[in-house]
C-alpha cells in the first residue's frame, strides 16, 4: 500500500484547545504527540493501563466523524455523556482518496452497538449480533467488511476473542491491509502485535516512542510466564 494512500496520514495536536485542567494535560505519552505520521498501514499502539493509548485511539476515531462508543461512520447514539477535549484538538492529515468502509471498534462498548444494530434493523452474517456470544459477534461484524478498503480503528479487540480468534483476526487484517485497509488498534496482545510488517508504538511517561515486536511488554512478560511458571510462581507466592 502506498503511503499516500493511507486514509489517515498523520495529526497535530494544538494544545491551546485542551483546557488546562484536563487530565489530558498530565499523560506523559499523549501530551508529548504534537504531531505524528503512519508509515503503515498497520499500527500498533501499545503500553499500560492509563498510559493514554486507548485515549488517543478514541479521539482519533471520534476525530475521524466516528461514533464515540464505536460502531460504522453512519452510528450515531450515545448511553452516557462523554467529553472529547483530545478529538477537539486534533488536526487530522487525510489522504486523496475516501475508503469505502470503516469502523471504530471499542470493547467496553461493543454491547451499546450490538444493541444499536438492532435499532438500525441491521444483521451482520445475516445474524444479529445479540443472537451470538460476544467473540462471535465481534468477529461476525468485522467479516462484513473484510471486502471493503477502508479505516479501521480499534480498542484492544482481543478482549472478546479467544486465542485462537484472535489467530483469525490477524489474518484478515494482514489481508485486508494488503488490499489498501488502514488499521490503527490499541492492544495488548502478544498474538495480533505478531503481525509481520506492522509498526509498533509504545506509550510510557518517557513519551511514545517505536519499539519492535520483541520489546514489547506483552511479548516479554508472556515469554517470561512461559519459560519460566514455576519459578515465578514461587517467587509471588512465597510471602
Amino acid at each position: 500500500m502506498e503511503l499516500s494512500n493511507l486514509f489517515i496520514r498523520g495529526f497535530k495536536t494544538d494544545w491551546d484547545k485542551v483546557p488546562e485542567d484536563s487530565f489530558l494535560q498530565s499523560v506523559p505519552a499523549v501530551r508529548s504527540m504534537g504531531e505524528f505520521t503512519f508509515e503503515n498501514p498497520v499500527t500498533f499502539f501499545v503500553g499500560e493501563n492509563g498510559s493514554g493509548k486507548s485515549t488517543l485511539i478514541e479521539a482519533l476515531a471520534v476525530a475521524y466523524g466516528f461514533n464515540a462508543e464505536g460502531g460504522t461512520l453512519n452510528y450515531n447514539f450515545s448511553t452516557y455523556a462523554e467529553t472529547h477535549d483530545l478529538a477537539s484538538a486534533l488536526h487530522l492529515t487525510k489522504g486523496i482518496h475516501r475508503p469505502q468502509a470503516g469502523y471504530f471498534f471499542r470493547a467496553e462498548s461493543f454491547f451499546n452497538v450490538a444493541t444499536a444494530s438492532e435499532k438500525y434493523r441491521v444483521k451482520y452474517g445475516g445474524k444479529r449480533l445479540h443472537t451470538l456470544s460476544h467473540g462471535e459477534s465481534f468477529l461476525a461484524f468485522f467479516q462484513e467488511f473484510s471486502n471493503r478498503r477502508g479505516i479501521y480503528i480499534m480498542d484492544e479487540p482481543e478482549a472478546a476473542l479467544s486465542p485462537q480468534r484472535q489467530l483469525s483476526l490477524l489474518l484478515i487484517i494482514a489481508e485486508m491491509a494488503k488490499s489498501g485497509s488502514q488499521f490503527v488498534i490499541a492492544t495488548h496482545s502478544p498474538i495480533l502485535l505478531g503481525l509481520p510488517g506492522a509498526d509498533i508504538y509504545s506509550f510510557s511517561n518517557g513519551g511514545v516512542s517505536p519499539v519492535s515486536y520483541e520489546e514489547t511488554e506483552s511479548y516479554q512478560i508472556t515469554k517470561m510466564f512461559f519459560e519460566n511458571r514455576e519459578r515465578l510462581f514461587t517467587e509471588l507466592f512465597e510471602e
